[in-house]
This record gives structure tokens, sequence and C-alpha cells, in this order.
């Protein structure tokens, strides 16, 4: 078995800290990249209501390296100075996911460690590659179609600024 860890980041008081992971989710990787990328850095409560948009499809991820054949969307041309680029996307299961994250560090840093919600700033969020799962159906004259799915782990620190 697989031993997980955190990253250590230098500099915050492990106290002021809290962390969240979600394993193997049933989601694509590079999708996941592209919302951690805008997530990283933001405060909680942002990040929060940046991913409820994304769900009601209101704004937005923007794509700057899995971006190859993908449209330009309207919504990242009001925000070009801050994102740098008009191709996006609406990756709402991803969103989801993260979103339920998020929830679940904020959980963790206001009752497990204490910490005021208000003042929460993700300073780590990242995404792995998580195992490929290849199934093969069965169909008629003894061919078989192929059934691959992709997983993904994202791991989440927030830290009280």
């Amino acid at each position: 078995m697989p031993v997980w860890r955190y990253p250590t980041i230098r500099g915050l008081d492990p106290s002021r800290t809290a962390r969240a992971v979600i394993r193997d989710a049933p989601i694509s990787f590079k999708e996941a990249y592209e919302v951690c990328k805008v997530l990283r850095g933001m405060m909680l409560n942002e990040a929060k209501e940046l991913l409820q948009r994304v769900i009601e499809l209101k704004e937005p991820i923007p794509y700057t390296r899995y971006k190859l054949g993908i449209a330009h969307k309207s919504g990242l041309s009001e925000r070009w100075p801050e994102w740098k680029t008009p191709i996006g996307r609406f990756p709402v299961k991803v969103a989801k996911y993260i979103l339920k994250l998020l929830e679940n560090v904020e959980n963790n840093a206001v009752n497990v460690k204490g910490l005021n919600a208000d003042r929460l700033k993700i300073v780590h969020i990242a995404a792995h590659r998580g195992p490929y799962h290849k199934k093969w159906m069965p169909r008629a004259f003894g061919r078989a179609t192929p059934w691959f799915g992709s997983r993904a782990s994202i791991e989440v620190i927030v830290a009280e600024v």
C-alpha cells in the first residue's frame, strides 16, 4: 500500500494551518490541474464563491496548460488582466469535488484547530494523477469496447492570515 504524506511548507505554523485531501476521485486530472492553478493563493471564501459560479455556468476557468482545441469564452475577456488568457471551460464535475474538499478543509480549520474561517487563505493546493482504470465491455461477434477512466487526488492546505 502507498504511504501518503502532506507536503511540508516552510515558514508556516502547524497550529495555524489546516489540511484536507481527496484521493482517487473520478475526475479528470487535467481539469483538476487547471482549477487548482486558479485557486492557489486565493482566500477560502473567494475560492468557494468562484467554484459556485463555475457550477452555475456563470464564470469559466481559464486553461493555460491543457488548452489545445479549446474555444475562447466571453466571460474570460472581462477578466483579461487577471487571467491573461481568453481560453477556458466550465469544469462542473471537478468544481463540485473541489468545493466539497474546500468545505472539508474549512470544517477541519474551524472545528478542529479553532481558526477564523474569514481569514483562511489557500497556501497549497495540488492535483495528482491517480490510478488509470482499464475495463473492457464485451460486444457482439467476439469484439470488445474499451472503457477507460481516470482518477485524480487533490490536496489542500490553508493557513490563517
